[in-house]
């Protein structure tokens, strides 16, 4: 479609630019979303990566009491450094995050389709069986 420039000058025709913005807003809203699905997975499998490091290096040697002033001491720290997404309650659902998906292939897998808010309703569920972490592990069971 083409549209005079100048009112008053019909003999000059500009191209009708409406095709070409649809097609950038397109491409800008494509890159918003992958960048968005990139952030997430790497924001879970951060969670994913500090649970285990927690669990493996603190945790590890069973020594409840210690492990507790620990994760709090920690959280107080991260807390004022980079915010309530670090709480001791944040910490312990890492925790137990990494405990449950004990892959890390599993996880970055599965963070393509679920945020951490899905994990952390995951991790709420007591009995597996009833819809949690195991409906969704089976199929990379190996069993």
């Amino acid at each position: 479609m083409l549209r005079p420039v100048n009112p008053e000058d019909t003999g000059s025709q500009e191209p009708d630019i409406s095709s070409l913005l649809t097609d950038v807003r397109d491409l800008i809203r494509m890159a918003k979303s992958r960048a968005a699905t990139a952030v997430k997975v790497e924001l879970v499998l951060l969670y994913w990566h500090i649970g285990g490091r927690i669990h493996r290096d603190i945790l590890g040697e069973q020594r409840a009491t210690y492990g507790r002033k620990i994760v709090s001491t920690l959280s107080r720290e991260l807390v004022a450094e980079y915010g309530s997404g670090y709480s001791n309650k944040n910490l312990w659902r890492m925790i137990g995050f990494s405990t449950l998906f004990p892959s890390e292939e599993i996880v970055s897998t599965l963070s393509r389709q679920l945020s951490w808010s899905h994990f952390v309703e995951l991790l709420a569920v007591k009995d597996p069986l009833d819809g949690g972490a195991g409906v969704i592990l089976r199929p990379y069971s190996t069993v």
